[in-house]
């Protein structure tokens, strides 16, 4: 999951991250090598976009983080205090950077939660490593992240969801074995999320013999009805990676209007039923729909105690998971330490050690030994029904 900047912010982004990188690296490698005592009030971050156009999505993985601090901290016999880092998707991915900046400074933040999307991962993972600071991510799912000879993400970040290298592929199979596809067209968005997811799921139709007519368009573009009249009258699926839910939406509303037949199929970063509902749409996402998995009912039903008015979604439930590893890791720490931790370090030695037997989003998890990936993740697909709601169906 990534998100949308003009070409503008984003410039002036990059060279914001560039100066506070600069001016951090002092102090972090300071704070990298201070001792941690674990008795007192520790701290935990959260880098997420709660407001802006993503807002929803970080103020359910805030939810969540803080629910799962209030029920599994105190057991650990922690006490941890949550420090909110907002990164609003406009601001660019050099936000992220800005915003760790600040959390590296305090040193008594031993963790953080995020950043949730893979640009704001990118930008801050080399200061946040320098501190000697694990970031366990909810949400960035971007390939290079943790794979590839050219990583953008370092040794100390970690994610509890799996990546694009195996959502386009599980996306264009589904397409071929359980709707039967013959022609496809794949639409990307000049910007490396929808590129990439674009590519993987292309190169697993052509080499199922499917037909596939590829477009592209400026992340900034609204109107898609010119696109939409290049959609052949007999494709079947329109492959629509955006980061932008409400863009899914439009789109398939003009694919409508047209009188086209295909279907639209969003990723991950379309996932959100309140804006992208489109009756017959297909949208994949990094976790399941939990309230179908009976051994995390009695965390929804104390998870919607705490939070009233909030709709259960799929981009909360591991922002509890990776809080829940992310407190594992600082009591083995500290465990080890008798009590204090020669650095903040230590919590990232740790991370990979960590076990969980039943999960919140089923079965159980653990890390890979080849990456700092959770060992055999998968993808879920949902068709939207005629009410809005999203059904599991693959």
């Amino acid at each position: 999951m990534k998100g949308r900047a003009g070409v503008m912010l984003a410039l002036v982004a990059m060279v914001a991250a560039a100066v506070a990188s600069t001016a951090g690296a002092g102090s972090s490698a300071v704070a990298a090598s201070q001792a941690v005592n674990c008795n007192g009030t520790l701290k935990i971050g959260i880098i997420t976009p709660l407001t802006g156009g993503a807002g929803f999505l970080g103020q359910e993985q805030l939810s969540w983080t803080q629910y799962a601090l209030s029920k599994l901290a105190k057991p650990l016999g922690l006490k941890v205090q949550l420090v909110r880092g907002d990164t609003p998707v406009e601001k660019g991915p050099g936000e992220g950077l800005v915003v760790a900046q600040k959390m590296i400074a305090d040193s008594r933040l031993v963790a953080v939660i995020g950043p949730a999307t893979s640009g704001a991962v990118a930008s801050a993972s080399n200061a946040l490593a320098a501190a000697g600071i694990a970031h366990i991510s909810p949400s960035a799912t971007r390939t290079s992240l943790t794979y590839g000879a050219n990583k953008e993400a370092t040794s100390s970040f970690f994610r509890v969801v799996p990546g694009d290298n195996i959502q386009g592929p599980s996306d264009a199979n589904f397409m071929v074995d359980k709707l039967n596809v013959k022609k496809v067209v794949l639409i990307d968005f000049q910007e490396p999320y929808s590129v990439g997811l674009a590519d993987s799921a292309e190169a697993v139709l052509k080499r199922k013999g499917v037909t596939t007519i590829r477009q592209s368009t400026s992340v900034n573009t609204t109107d898609f009805s010119s696109l939409v009249t290049r959609v052949p009258s007999d494709a079947d699926i329109v492959f629509f990676p955006t980061q932008q839910p409400p863009d899914a939406q439009t789109f398939g509303q003009q694919l409508l209007e047209q009188g086209k037949k295909a279907k639209v199929f969003g990723g991950d970063g379309s996932n959100a039923p309140a804006q992208f509902k489109l009756n017959g749409s297909y949208v994949s996402n990094f976790a399941p729909d939990i309230s179908g998995i009976a051994s995390s009912k009695a965390l929804i039903d104390g998870w919607k105690k705490a939070n009233p008015n909030a709709q259960l979604g799929s981009f909360g439930p591991p922002a509890y998971l990776a809080t829940q590893v992310a407190l594992q890791a600082i009591k083995r720490a500290c465990v080890a330490g008798k009590g204090s931790m020669n650095s903040r370090k230590d919590v990232v030695k740790n991370v990979k050690k960590v076990r969980v037997p039943t999960s919140i989003l089923g079965g159980s998890f653990r890390f890979s030994t080849k990456s700092n990936d959770p060992l055999n993740a998968k993808f879920y697909i949902f068709q939207i029904q005629s009410n809005g709601t999203y059904k599991l169906v693959g």
